[in-house]
């Protein structure tokens, strides 16, 4: 999402006396809005919608595949007044000037009540306190630079290890294509580049040069041979993919997996409510590895849910509900399980995870390794120029010395 025209939407809010819903009769309705529509994802938010209605709501699903566009359409629907209940954003700054312009209502009395200030890690608290107030309520922790792998690939390329450095996964990379599999299953698209790219950032370059990179946008940093080394491991990368690979979404690369026809996917962990769907096991059928190597800085995204701005009692009520709901240690940990994330909730039931998400709990207890993923730290101007950058040099011939010249621009403050 661009950044939004604050003075057009001051004029446009101003014009609206910004409408409110009308008072719905009966129980409490709750329109939801989310990009949830893959198998895992949406049997993942059907939990929330349970427990919602056995607390006596009546929930309304408005999926809209795609993240830009669900979160286009929730805030058109709040600037022209007709704005759903809750709104699904990431863990990041996009919605940073949605809280600027008024249109969320804090919730302030779920964060008092379950010591956000002290239980959330760092890098989600820094981005949902804003100006003092929370807005936004944190369903769950994603790690979006998990590698995965199939076992039966592996089996078959000769692999008797998991790779632990970048140089042993780029040795399993080459058995798997001399095995004739595809090596690295690869959705092309924009934002899984990215990904790519924040995966060997984090790997290759080590938590220091990522932060230097991403949070503090150091040209020197940007510019050295480090991080030079991280851009062609990225590129490299390009060499395992197949013909297939451009526009393939997510999930149908991850299907390479568990159909045992590609060796690796580096994605986030909510890659494993594919693996759930399939009646594939961790340990089992596949592989998760959080990092190369056991310092591998782990980094954190997640989802939230924003509550537009109304005066509406009966909306407000359907608010309040569905925030203490999502944020509640069953509905937690019956959606997580099924979306492959880990429950934002310190105190969760870990024996109910899986084996990836148990690793991913136990490294979320040592703080040494926390990191934000690029959102956090970027405005959606600077990730959206990232973006393009590395889009393109993942995809032409651009020199590596260009690439980074253009990162450098592209991060400027």
């Amino acid at each position: 999402m661009r950044k939004l025209n604050k003075l057009a939407l001051s004029i446009l809010l101003g014009s609206l006396a910004f409408m409110t819903l009308p008072a719905k009769a009966g129980g409490q309705k709750a329109e939801v809005m989310h990009w949830w529509t893959s198998g895992g994802e949406s049997a993942a938010v059907a939990r929330f919608a349970d427990a919602y209605r056995a607390a006596g709501g009546i929930w309304t699903d408005t999926a809209i595949a795609g993240g830009d566009q669900a979160r286009s359409v929730a805030i058109n629907r709040m600037v022209g007044g007709n704005p759903p209940t809750a709104a699904q954003f990431n863990i990041s700054r996009q919605f940073q000037d949605v809280v600027e312009q008024g249109m969320l209502n804090n919730v302030d009395d779920v964060a008092a009540r379950e010591n956000w200030d002290k239980t959330l890690p760092e890098p989600i608290r820094n981005v949902l306190k804003i100006k003092g107030h929370y807005y936004a309520v944190p369903v769950n922790i994603h790690m979006p630079t998990w590698i995965w792998y199939s076992k039966a690939a592996f089996k078959k390329a000769g692999i008797d290890k998991e790779p632990a450095t970048p140089d042993e996964m780029f040795a399993a990379l080459d058995k798997l294509k001399a095995a004739g599999l595809i090596p690295l299953a690869h959705g092309g698209q924009a934002w899984q580049e990215t990904i790519v790219f924040m995966a060997m950032l984090a790997n290759v370059g080590g938590k220091e040069l990522y932060l230097s990179v991403i949070r503090d946008r150091d040209a020197a940093a940007m510019n050295s041979e480090a991080f030079r080394k991280v851009l062609l491991s990225f590129k490299r990368l390009h060499t395992y993919i197949d013909t297939a690979s451009p526009g393939r979404n997510w999930n149908d690369t991850t299907a390479l997996l568990i159909n045992g026809k590609a060796g690796m996917q580096i994605m986030g962990d909510w890659v494993m409510g594919e693996f759930v769907a399939a009646k594939q096991v961790a340990g089992r059928e596949y592989g998760c590895l959080p990092g190369l190597g056991p310092k591998a800085p782990y980094l954190i995204q997640g989802d939230v849910f924003v509550f537009p701005k109304t005066s509406n009692a009966e909306t407000i009520k359907s608010q309040k509900l569905l925030a203490s709901i999502m944020v509640a240690p069953g509905p937690q940990t019956e959606f997580n399980k099924l979306k492959g994330s880990i429950p934002v909730r310190n105190d969760a039931d870990a024996t109910q995870m899986n084996l990836c998400a148990k690793a991913g709990m136990e490294i979320m207890k040592d703080k040494s390794r926390h990191a934000g993923i690029g959102e956090i730290y970027l405005t959606p101007d600077q990730n959206g120029a990232l973006t393009d950058v590395l889009t393109a040099y993942w995809n032409t011939n651009m020199p590596v010395e260009k690439a980074q010249k253009n990162i450098i621009a592209a991060l400027k403050n």
